[in-house]
């Protein structure tokens, strides 16, 4: 690890001489390029810094024992010393992990009612508004791209955009099965149900990172309509995409311009060819998947619990007992603690083939 350590150090140290040469940064392109890894390098630089300062400091310190009058201080800081440095070398560990490539785009989420009938559509919507006010507590920008509601304030479909730099590493674990328990307000005999609704959290891919050929799509256009069917507008302003060669379809009514819904449309079209991709490629590679961030989509994941006021995540084993504020949107305790799950699982599997 140190010697990797080094290795970075001194790439950092080179990219910043690079700063200072008119010829390379003469081109706006390396600026970028040398910006982008520098910014990847200095938080593992500074750490690795601090880790040598930490080290000198108990050289020093063990050093000291030799002296009668510095042995009694030395004593008392060795140990603290120690566990510093076992510290910042656990963090560095974590920093040198392989990263996914995929935890700095955005997002896009989508939501669907499984088994429970019009009470797993209200949970759905509810998982909707769950999201919607956590992004909103990070101060991240979101929109609806798409959603069809029923007549009982549920959805059967919905889908929105989380913009933000690192949402799919934050959010990526919530891809699976999430399930609920509690009494449907149409439930006479005051009898617990059982729910469930589907998450998917997939990265959202710009235009320049997947091909998509005109003639690979059927796209159709009709009117807008609300739940019950009536319309809301009279123009033909909803779009449809269907892929041909993927059989995916798409479609977008929220916004009033055809032009703003077809946009709409072609941004959860790429995404979801690119999702489509990654879990052929994660398929061939079986359990790799997990371990990648992606999920098993049909796993149950959560539990929400309202008699008991508890939300349940079934991957780590975590309780908690705050089911209301969870559900508006305070997940920042759920979610670091899935992401450490992660890096533990990436260090662990390292360490055994690596051995450092």
């Amino acid at each position: 690890m140190w010697k990797r350590l080094q290795e970075i150090e001194e790439r950092y140290e080179e990219l910043q001489r690079d700063y200072e040469n008119p010829e390379i940064v003469a081109d706006p392109a390396n600026i970028q390029r040398i910006g982008k890894l520098s910014a990847e390098l200095e938080p593992i630089v500074r750490a690795y810094k601090e880790l040598k300062s930490l080290q000198k400091a108990l050289d020093d310190a063990e050093s000291a024992l030799s002296d009668p009058e510095l042995k009694e201080l030395a004593q008392e800081e060795i140990p603290c010393l120690k566990e510093q440095i076992e510290n910042k070398e656990q963090a560095l560990k974590l920093m040198l992990l392989p990263k996914d490539p995929n935890d700095e785009k955005s997002v896009i989420i989508e939501i669907k009612p499984g088994t429970g009938g019009d009470e797993a559509g209200l949970f759905a919507a509810e998982l909707l508004r769950m999201y919607a006010r956590f992004a909103e507590r990070k101060g991240w920008k979101y929109e609806i791209l798409d959603k069809l509601e029923t007549g009982i304030n549920g959805i059967s479909y919905a889908s929105m955009s989380v913009n933000a730099p690192g949402a799919y590493s934050v959010l990526k674990h919530e891809t699976g099965v999430h399930r609920v328990q509690r009494v449907p307000k149409t439930e006479a005999q005051g009898r617990i149900h059982t729910s469930a609704a589907s998450v998917v959290v997939m990265p959202e891919i710009e235009e320049v990172d997947i091909d998509i050929k005109p003639e690979e799509l059927e796209i159709d256009t009709f009117r807008s309509s609300s739940a019950g069917g009536q319309h809301v507008n009279k123009t033909e302003s909803a779009v449809r995409i269907k892929h041909k060669p993927s059989g995916i379809i798409v479609s977008c009514q929220d916004e009033r311009s055809q032009i703003q819904n077809r946009e709409r449309a072609m941004r959860m079209l790429r995404t979801k060819l690119y999702d489509l991709r990654e879990q052929e490629r994660m398929a061939e590679q079986g359990a790799a998947r997990r371990a990648a961030g992606g999920g098993d989509r049909s796993e149950k994941i959560r539990t929400y619990n309202f008699p008991q006021s508890r939300v349940t995540d079934h991957r780590i084993k975590v309780d908690m007992h705050n089911l209301q504020a969870f559900l508006d949107g305070e997940l920042d305790e759920m979610l670091d603690a899935l992401t450490q799950d992660e890096q533990m699982r990436k260090l662990a599997e390292h360490v055994s083939q690596n051995g450092d």
